[in-house]
């Protein structure tokens, strides 16, 4: 390896001089030859002093140890760009310059971990009664005759359709009145409940944290309907 320089093979030819040598000085003792055997071993095996990049008091095999890379994005490519509260700021690169469209995002669970649900939040320019727009996806058994609930902190709940179902599963495309927004500004949590197609005497709660709401809304892009 070429950080190891030091550690050099003895070539062939140089092994066998130094045999011939020993031979031929019938003066020379055993010892001096064990000596010398002895110095010439300690030398290959002995590494000096690394002048590589990477060798210091923590790595004094002077290895790479690498270093952390900015990840380059593409255009169109989605990315995080903060956290904000319980909420993702996900925002989509563009090869211009100038704001990058962001959406407010959060994925909802069963409660034990497992994802189940998620939202997209996102303001909304001259349109009309409603202030802002969400997309919500939830798992393709679901019953869609049943619609989706909303209620903020066990108010009065909102019933929203699904509009339509891919691979990914079932979508809701809802719109926030200026009431909509100000009760999720001051509220805690929201519960979102869907009905499962094949148990549809059971309801499924979800709990959508509002942590953080009003900064992340605040951060939004704003979207011409």
């Amino acid at each position: 390896m070429t950080n190891f320089r030091n550690a050099v093979i003895l070539s062939t030819a140089l092994i066998f001089g130094m045999t011939g040598a020993t031979f031929a000085q019938e003066t020379t003792t055993s010892a001096e030859t064990k000596t010398t055997v002895k110095a010439e071993a300690q030398a290959v095996e002995a590494p000096t002093e690394s002048t590589d990049a990477g060798a210091d008091e923590g790595n004094p095999t002077g290895l790479s140890l690498g270093e952390e890379a900015e990840q380059e994005l593409a255009a169109g490519q989605l990315y995080i760009k903060e956290k904000v509260g319980d909420w993702e700021m996900r925002c989509v690169k563009v090869d211009v310059e100038g704001e990058e469209p962001c959406q407010m995002y959060q994925l909802m669970d069963d409660g034990a971990g497992s994802p189940v649900a998620e939202v997209s939040m996102f303001r909304l320019k001259d349109a009309g009664k409603a202030q802002a727009g969400g997309t919500i996806v939830v798992p393709l058994e679901t019953s869609l005759p049943q619609q989706l609930t909303i209620t903020v902190d066990g108010g009065k709940a909102r019933r929203y359709p699904y509009s339509f179902c891919n691979q990914v599963g079932c979508f809701a495309r809802i719109g926030l009145t200026a009431e909509d927004v100000a009760s999720f500004k001051r509220g805690n949590a929201a519960t979102m409940t869907i009905v499962p197609a094949l148990a549809q005497d059971r309801k499924v709660e979800l709990t959508l944290s509002l942590t953080g709401f009003t900064a992340a809304y605040d951060k939004v892009s704003v979207v011409e309907p």
